[in-house]
């Protein structure tokens, strides 16, 4: 025979040399929960090996990020205190704002990206200013660009919408370059699907709604053609990484996205799938750590630059041990 496409697979060293699919640490970006209170590190149920931590115990997280080499972290809000405007979100003192300035202090080696939204900030649980049970969506852009700069005077480097309304990477933009940040970076959660795979989050951020659900807002996920327009507004506005969010059931969306956008694609592996491989894993179902680096390969192969995964320090580590890479 004169093609057999086994030569090439023939040993480790061959098989690595001929991969097309590579991944670096320099790639990987864990998300983190921080919640008002001293001396908590309290273990999310529904996410083992998942945890909510206050300020004062935020940078011995930071410490273990940093020492598995993984050098970017986003940063989720818990706020004591909810009402219905979600004020502690852009408030100078909110839980988002002192963890920032705590955490550049302790480690500023690392890259910090914040969540931009509402949720877990409003009373109601939904993601801006409600009028009734409508959410006015073009109200809601002011108080999300007011987030997003008081976030980024905190010490924010980078800012990420989420919430899914309609011209807020705009708006972001124009609070951000009237103020004289030009060079924060917003990566925007574009392609975000109103999807099952958020409930672990959810009940770690207490963020459900309190009526109804998202799907006004966040996209149908029977839909593809509308992927690619909300990811084509999003780079006209502004945004300089676009999101697809989840990123496993949307491999297909990836790959869509990142032939059609000229930007870095980051995708987010969810709770979700999070919390089924641990909860596969401590039944004896699936080896973790073979799913997690399987899982991560074909997010890349379908065209990620950005991986964004509650499982950044374990896939670091079998990065350095040449599981996956």
């Amino acid at each position: 025979m004169l093609v057999r496409p086994r030569r090439t697979r023939s040993s480790e060293i061959l098989r690595k040399m001929v991969r097309e699919t590579r991944m670096d640490k320099s790639s990987l970006m864990y998300p983190i929960f921080v919640q008002e209170g001293d001396k908590i590190e309290e273990e999310i149920a529904s996410m083992k090996g998942q945890y909510r931590y206050s300020v004062d115990r935020l940078k011995y997280e930071l410490e273990r990020v940093s020492n598995a080499g993984v050098s970017s972290v986003m940063l989720f809000g818990i706020p004591k205190n909810k009402d219905l405007v979600g004020s502690e979100a852009y408030a100078e003192d909110g839980i988002i704002q002192k963890a920032l300035m705590e955490a550049k202090k302790e480690f500023p080696n690392l890259y910090y990206a914040t969540d931009v939204c509402l949720c877990e900030y409003t009373s109601h649980g939904h993601c801006g200013i409600l009028k009734g049970e409508y959410l006015d969506n073009d109200q809601t852009l002011e108080l999300l660009a007011k987030t997003a700069l008081s976030h980024v005077q905190a010490g924010a480097d980078m800012v990420a919408p989420s919430d899914m309304m309609d011209k807020r990477v705009q708006r972001i933009r124009e609070e951000l370059e009237k103020n004289g940040y030009v060079q924060t970076p917003i990566m925007s959660y574009a392609v975000k699907y109103a999807s099952s795979f958020y409930g672990p989050f959810r009940e770690a951020a207490g963020s459900t709604p309190s009526f109804g659900d998202r799907k006004s807002y966040q996209m149908d996920y029977h839909n593809k053609k509308e992927a690619i327009k909300e990811a084509l507004l999003d780079a006209n506005e502004g945004a300089d990484i676009i999101m697809v969010k989840p990123a496993l059931s949307y491999l297909d969306i990836i790959k869509e996205v990142s032939e059609s956008v000229n930007l870095p694609i980051a995708a987010y592996s969810v709770s979700g799938e999070y919390a089924m491989v641990k909860a596969a894993s401590s039944m004896g179902y699936i080896d973790e750590a073979s799913i997690v680096c399987e899982m991560a390969a074909s997010t890349y192969r379908a065209g990620t630059d950005i991986y964004i995964t509650y499982f950044a320090k374990e896939l670091a580590k079998y990065m350095d041990e040449g599981r996956i890479g």
